[in-house]
């Protein structure tokens, strides 16, 4: 059954919306061909107008790009999940955490006495245990490492959810993981990020020289009860964007 058009939103952000869902969740991988014009103007029973803009959309998000004598193809693009709310996302969208063209290598795995900043941004008193998951992501297709990450977590963590002290990948993710063993459901997070340059840690886990432009941030996810379930610090190699959808008003001409 072809897809239709639903409201409110506009006709074109639908269907743009449509395929970028089938991007991010793998359905369309890199080089494979998504209708033309004609073909989404058909399918969607919109104008060729509506489903031009579409194309032209997606193209201005790096989704796709044009091949003369082949048509539109899907570019998976480095910038993909970049964010911890790109991957947290994904994980309830589609059950992936990473696309498929990345993958994580877990380095470090240790329960530790949890730094200052950790311990504050956890709730948890100075000197209190802390898991550290200290993560690097790799792009597959080239094996070059794009991001490093490390997890802090509430000590007392170990024993309802060992598998965090674990250096192996957690398929679902970590807050799906927490969820299963505990019940506490993560229900919101906070991200910050800001331009910065290589440490020699980032020199040693994105294979870039020590004063490179990198992009740092560092986000908490709270549960249900506003606690944080998860701190985490990150960096990623230039060149890699996040993409943040908001709406500025909840109807048209509300200011």
């Amino acid at each position: 059954m072809s897809p239709r058009i639903q409201r409110p939103d506009p006709p074109y952000v639908q269907v743009v919306n449509h395929i970028r869902s089938q991007i991010h969740s793998g359905e369309l991988k890199d080089g494979d061909t998504i209708p033309s014009a004609r073909q989404i103007s058909r399918d969607w029973e919109i104008s060729l107008a509506t489903a031009t803009k579409v194309l032209a959309s997606l193209r201005s998000e790096g989704l796709v790009r044009a091949v003369p004598g082949i048509g539109t193809v899907v570019t998976v693009l480095k910038e993909q999940y970049t964010s911890p709310r790109d991957r947290f996302q994904a994980i309830r969208r589609s059950g992936r955490i990473y696309p498929p063209n990345e993958a994580a290598r877990i380095k470090e795995c240790e329960l530790v006495s949890a730094p200052e900043q950790v311990a504050d941004a956890l709730g948890l008193e100075p000197g209190t245990n802390a898991i550290r998951r200290h993560r690097v992501t790799m792009n597959t297709d080239t094996n070059t490492p794009v991001s490093a990450s490390t997890s802090w977590f509430d000590g007392a963590l170990a024993e309802s959810a060992p598998a965090l002290l674990v250096a192996e990948r957690l398929v679902q993710g970590t807050p799906t993981y927490i969820e299963e063993q505990t019940g506490r459901i993560a229900v919101s997070g906070r991200d910050q990020q800001c331009a910065d340059v290589a440490t020699e840690q980032d020199a040693e886990d994105l294979d870039v020289p020590v004063g490179s432009p990198v992009l740092r941030g560092r986000n908490w996810l709270y549960d249900q009860e506003g606690s944080v379930i998860e701190y985490g610090e990150y960096v990623t190699v230039s060149g890699r964007w996040s993409t943040y959808d908001y709406k500025l008003a909840e109807e048209q001409g509300t200011q």
